[in-house]
C-alpha cells in the first residue's frame, strides 16, 4: 500500500535546483558567499553571509519551500525583524529566473535570482524610507 503523500512530485522544488551550490563573489568590500542543499524532497536550504577580513557582518539562513502548488522563499537574518522568517510567495517562475514578492515587508518587498552557466545574480528591489532602491548581488559557483 502506498501513501499520497509518498508518491506526490514537487515539480516547482525541482526545478529550482540549479541553485545548490556554493557561489561567491569576492570584492574590495569583502566577501560575500551564498550556500544552497537539497534538505528534503520540498525544501532546499541555504546559508548567506558577508565576510569584511575575518568578521562576518551579515550573516542570513535561507529557505526554498514548497508546499501544495506554491514556492516560498523564507529569510531569517539574525538581529532583523525580531528574527523571526520573513516569507516570500514566488510570483514568477522562467527556466533560470525565479521571482519571490512580499509587498507588505519593509525591504527588500522582491527577490530575484537570475543564474546562466556559472553565474547566479540574487537582486533585491522594493521601497525604503520612501525611495526605490535595487541592490544586486553578482557571485560564481564554486562547486
Amino acid at each position: 500500500m502506498s501513501s499520497c503523500k509518498k508518491d506526490r512530485h514537487y515539480e516547482k522544488i525541482e526545478n529550482t535546483r540549479w541553485l545548490i551550490g556554493r557561489w561567491e563573489n569576492d570584492s574590495r568590500a569583502g566577501k560575500l558567499v551564498e550556500e544552497w542543499m537539497a534538505f528534503n524532497d520540498s525544501m532546499l536550504i541555504g546559508h548567506a553571509y558577508f565576510i569584511i577580513g575575518q568578521d562576518t557582518v551579515f550573516s542570513e539562513d535561507l529557505q526554498l519551500k514548497q508546499h501544495e502548488d506554491s514556492l516560498s522563499y523564507l529569510a531569517k537574518v539574525n538581529g532583523q525583524n525580531n528574527n523571526k522568517i520573513v516569507a516570500f510567495r514566488m510570483t514568477s517562475f522562467r527556466a533560470n529566473q525565479m521571482v519571490f514578492e512580499n509587498p507588505q515587508h519593509d525591504f527588500p518587498q522582491k527577490i530575484v535570482y537570475s543564474h546562466k552557466a556559472d553565474s547566479l545574480i540574487a537582486e533585491i528591489s522594493g521601497v525604503e524610507k520612501g525611495q526605490p532602491k535595487t541592490e544586486i548581488f553578482s557571485m560564481k559557483r564554486k562547486n
